[in-house]
């Protein structure tokens, strides 16, 4: 994240994610690759139209797009199938015109502090952690859109530095998450261009 920028923390520099390229659902498809990631599988997970996890495979060409078959409404994770290698450069997944996935080159997996409770679901949120670059520091924020409702709002807000090392809380008691609610990891940097992490570690109830 660039100094003074704030956006959510995922592959993407400086770039809050865009859920509104998911008003409706539809398929994904991904852009021509790299000549070395011709051929590679990449699997792509997240939730159909009537919001539950659907998973699909996708052989990624240097040639030109593929796309996806099935119909996604949201996307929270992608990764490298084969066994043996990863991706030598960017692969993006795009829907529409707009990137919602990006595995970064030579990481074999997106990584995004955004997810969304599948229905069926609710989402007890037990654990958040965080750090930032080393002479850097950030305010962050973990913001919650309740199903329904079409803004975000925060659920939890804190402070990172690197001098500081890694920030860690433990909810005494859990944030209760309804289906279909999505969730977004924000960072605001403040001093130097940072790299910043979070993740954050949710029970999944069956309704």
């Amino acid at each position: 994240m660039s100094q003074n920028q704030t956006g959510t923390i995922w592959d993407v520099n400086d770039t809050e994610y865009p859920w509104s390229a998911f008003a409706s659902a539809g398929v994904l498809s991904v852009p021509a690759v790299n000549a070395s990631d011709n051929g590679k599988t990449i699997t792509i997970i997240g939730l159909d139209a009537s919001f539950f996890e659907i998973t699909e495979d996708v052989t990624v060409s240097s040639s030109g797009a593929v796309s996806t078959t099935k119909e996604f409404i949201r996307v929270y994770r992608a990764f490298v199938t084969d066994a043996s290698e990863t991706n030598v450069a960017n692969i993006n997944v795009n829907k529409g015109a707009t990137t919602v996935l990006r595995i970064t080159a030579g990481k074999g997996q997106t990584l995004m502090a955004i997810y969304t409770i599948p229905d069926g679901y609710t989402g007890y949120m037990v654990k958040g952690t965080a750090t930032c670059q080393d002479g850097a520091d950030a305010t962050a924020n973990m913001f919650i859109r309740y199903f329904g409702n079409s803004a975000f709002r925060v659920g939890h807000s804190f402070e990172v530095s690197g001098s500081g090392g890694q920030y860690l809380y433990e909810f005494g008691i859990p944030i209760r998450i309804p289906a279909k609610s999505d969730i977004d990891v924000r960072a605001s940097v403040r001093s130097n261009n940072a790299r910043v992490t979070a993740a954050f570690d949710l029970i999944l109830e069956r309704n």
